[in-house]
């Protein structure tokens, strides 16, 4: 039997369940998404930490994030499958307790070897719980309660990746890098109980287990999985100038290939591609790549530029960015109530352009900035972010055919992840690429003589009656870190101009991603 024939033989149970229950097992799902999502940046901060207590080289030490995210970003797309055959209930119960362990399990690792493992089964069995509770906030509820899902998950969405280096760093600092996965146990063990307790959410169809088609599923970690790969380490290694990120960039290509063969040509594929052919949805997927680049960009610029530049700690760096999340949670119920009143290409319009705003304030970043400098940047763009979320996630799935809405999701936050993964690796390329130009200019306008930018050096060296030999060394190594905070900045100012033509790019996409309106009920596909 079709999933969607399943679907027509077995009613779905929510029916018949109050409306405080319904909220209660969203509430509950949309915390293990927290949960799984937090995780995928509470190491952030904790690296060294993590590194040293596990006798890891620096290279090393950059797996215990990449494993999460590559295992991750495999599962996110499969989750669809697994919840038709298994049942949402299940699925997500099986990732909770799967979470919960592997948690455990790093937190008990003896070696980087082990963390690896841990790290890699954590973050395939939490990209589960990610997509799943999206599909399910769109079947529980519908009208205008329905714009509550997309705010929520939103904010939880953004939230998490946000919040995670400065809990992390918090957690180190208080107790040891071992409490950044032990405090999973108790909520991942909570989940997991009440989940089952609340009720079905739908049924399950275990006969599609035995026609699951391998091939599919294999290329599809292949190619996901070599494809982060390549976007977490190539600019660490200088992208194809590296035999292994070459390497792992033909297998992630010949994976896709594979991938796609299948999902046009597999009697039961394990990731249907039906959904783009709605082109509300197609554009609403190119609009959340847009939006995953600017949010994990910026998310990870914003910090670095603090620890590298301004030297600061993980507990300075972490109450800076925390304006972020307050404007995030700010903005939540607004956008959700505008969504509803108001043409949602409009509130994704402000959205983008407030975005483009902020990291337009954010490219006359300098070596000075610290807290008060950043506020306003930080907090347009906390409050941007979610009146750019929010509609996009509107136009992804309102309109959705039922049989359809779990693949939906998985691909809709695939398009965010891989966004990220490739704003990420973008940002830290240009980084390093026009660090090296500014750099080179700097050190060419001191050779041809250019005094002026020495001058706040000479005066602090003269402030301090330095004598003339000691006063030649100190200049040296003045020289040089101003050269490099400079270059740097000025790198920084480069890419947050970047991050802001491309949001305004993106606004000539927006008029034409019209969607439902909240509430109208989807079509019915025979």
């Amino acid at each position: 039997m079709s999933a969607a024939g399943a679907l027509a033989a077995h009613p779905s149970p929510l029916a018949a369940y109050s409306h405080g229950r319904k909220l209660l097992i969203f509430g509950i799902m949309a915390f293990g998404q927290f949960m799984a999502l937090l995780d995928t940046q509470i190491v952030a901060s904790s690296l060294n930490a993590i590194q040293a207590g596990l006798s890891a080289g620096p290279d090393e030490i950059a797996w215990v994030q990449t494993a999460y995210l590559m295992a991750e970003i495999v599962m996110i797309p499969l989750a669809a499958y697994l919840s038709i055959a298994l049942s949402t209930r299940w699925l997500f119960t099986a990732s909770a307790v799967a979470f919960t362990v592997s948690s455990l399990m790093c937190g008990f690792a003896w070696n980087i070897e082990s963390m690896t493992v841990f790290r890699a089964l954590q973050g395939f069995v939490g990209g589960a719980m990610v997509p799943t509770v999206f599909a399910t906030g769109f079947a529980m509820f519908s009208g205008k309660e329905r714009a509550m899902v997309p705010a929520i998950l939103g904010l939880v969405s953004t939230l998490a990746p946000t919040l995670g280096p400065t809990i992390g760093g918090w957690i180190t600092d208080t107790s040891s890098w071992h409490w950044l996965f032990f405090i999973n146990v108790v909520p991942g063990a909570f989940i997991a109980i009440a989940l089952p307790i609340l009720g079905k959410v739908d049924e399950p169809n275990l006969a599609m287990l035995k026609r699951i088609d391998w091939l599919h599923v294999i290329s599809l970690a292949v190619f996901l999985g070599c494809l982060q790969f390549v976007l977490e380490e190539g600019p660490r290694y200088q992208w194809f100038e590296d035999e292994t990120v070459t390497i792992a960039a033909w297998i992630s290509f010949v994976g896709a290939l594979v991938f796609f063969e299948r999902s046009f040509f597999s009697a039961l594929p394990v990731l249907k591609l039906t959904p783009f052919a709605r082109p509300t949805f197609a554009l609403a997927c190119a609009l959340n790549v847009v939006i995953g680049i600017g949010l994990y960009g910026a998310t990870y610029l914003t910090p670095l530029f603090l620890g590298r530049v301004r030297g600061y700690s993980a507990l300075e760096i972490g109450t800076t960015v925390f304006v972020t999340g307050i404007f995030m949670s700010m903005s939540a119920p607004i956008a959700a109530r505008l969504s509803t009143l108001v043409d949602q290409r409009i509130v994704m319009a402000v959205g983008f352009s407030l975005f483009a705003f902020a990291c337009w304030l954010f490219s006359g970043i300098t070596p000075e900035w610290g807290f008060w400098e950043m506020f306003w940047a930080q907090a347009v763009r906390g409050f941007a972010i979610l009146l750019c979320i929010v509609p996009s996630v509107g136009m992804a799935l309102n309109g959705v055919p039922p049989d359809q809405l779990r693949y939906a999701s998985g691909l809709f936050n695939l398009m965010r992840n891989l966004g990220g993964a490739v704003g990420i690796a973008v940002a830290t390329t240009l980084l390093q690429d026009y660090g090296r130009i500014h750099g080179e200019a700097f050190g060419e306008a001191l050779s041809h003589g250019n005094q002026s930018l020495l001058g706040p050096m000479v005066a602090k060296l003269m402030a301090h009656g330095a004598d003339a030999v000691h006063a030649q060394m100190l200049l040296a190594g003045e020289i040089t870190q101003y050269v490099t905070r400079q270059a740097l900045s000025q790198a920084f100012q480069d890419v947050f101009f970047l991050l802001a033509a491309l949001f305004v790019l993106a606004l000539a996409i927006v008029p034409f991603a019209k969607a439902l309106p909240v509430g109208e009920a989807p079509p019915v596909e025979h």
